[in-house]
């Protein structure tokens, strides 16, 4: 317990860095002087603190999302963007985008979560088609199917010349965040803290429905339920920020690793983890070619991408 508050001071201590990197002078000296007709706090109050709360959300909710598909799919390589979870929401802004274009934020979100439920729902019905389910089996038919999604959402783009609005709303980026428009992400806050109160009931259900059925659970509710929190939590960060690929799967195979399975005792973890690898990320992508930014979705993908290889690699070696 005596490490959970030093991680929970690193994460913090990033956030602090976080709000110093820009383009624009943000420092303690021009805070403090006020020069320029106080533009450093403007900066400060309407972009970098809404940015930087935004990042932490945002890593915190899809981190604990990718947890809990996890636990409910059986398969440590399991995550909104390997599951069709988060193209199932964009699918949703293209339908948004076409027929009700000025929907408001919190609409956009409801249908992009309706979309991404359905997504969800539909790759789990798939695996329980598979009988064999090997351990890369279940990943493979998650990039399948979230594959032809974004196929068909492509192509409707292209026909109705959406293509660049839709890639401006699914390319992760928090650039654009500023006050005002990332209040959505504290519903994943909160969703980050009903799945820490049903933590027992997922890990339970991650048992098998007979397993949980016998301790008198009902099955379907806690899957009804995780797969909400997934949906929600997806389709807020998608429609706030964009796609984050790969975080819901490396965080909790880490925290996994170092910690086992205890899903109570792992969130606090994961959340912290969560926020603090897309926060480094985000600095990264800032610094890297300053004073012009790489989207995070990029920097994200990259090296989430080569974590992911590393562990399939090396649950191949231990398995093969």
């Amino acid at each position: 317990m005596l490490r959970l508050p030093l991680a929970a001071a690193a994460v913090f201590a990033l956030a602090i860095v976080s709000l110093f990197v820009g383009v624009s002078d943000v420092s303690i000296a021009s805070l403090v002087s006020g020069g320029e007709d106080g533009r450093a706090m403007m900066v400060l109050l309407i972009s970098r603190i809404p940015r930087t709360l935004a990042i932490v959300l945002a890593g915190m909710g899809l981190a604990i999302a990718g947890m809990i598909m996890q636990m409910l799919a059986r398969n440590r390589f399991v995550e909104p963007s390997t599951a069709g979870t988060t193209e199932s929401a964009g699918l949703g802004l293209l339908v948004v985008l076409v027929f009700f274009p000025d929907m408001p934020l919190i609409g956009k979100m409801i249908v992009a979560a309706v979309f991404a439920l359905a997504g969800t729902a539909l790759f789990l019905r798939i695996l329980r088609e598979i009988p064999l389910r090997s351990v890369l089996l279940v990943p493979l038919v998650g990039i399948m199917l979230g594959g032809i999604i974004s196929s068909i959402t492509t192509f409707f783009a292209y026909r109705f010349e959406l293509l660049q609005s839709l890639g401006s709303w699914t390319t992760g980026d928090f650039s654009s965040v500023l006050s005002g428009r990332y209040e959505l992400l504290w519903i994943a806050a909160a969703l980050t803290g009903a799945a820490w109160l049903a933590a027992d009931r997922f890990t339970v259900a991650g048992m098998g429905e007979d397993f949980t059925t016998n301790l008198g659970l009902n099955y379907r509710r806690v899957m009804t339920l995780g797969l909400g929190i997934v949906s929600l939590v997806s389709a807020t960060v998608v429609v706030t920020v964009g796609s984050i690929p790969f975080l819901g799967l490396i965080v909790p195979n880490v925290v996994s690793m170092l910690m086992g399975d205890n899903m109570r005792r792992a969130i606090p973890w994961i959340a912290l983890l969560g926020a603090g690898f897309v926060l480094v990320c985000d600095i990264v992508g800032r610094l890297i070619r300053y004073p012009y930014e790489i989207p995070i979705g990029t920097v994200v993908g990259v090296v989430g991408s080569a974590i992911f290889l590393y562990l399939l690699l090396r649950r191949e070696a231990r398995y093969g």
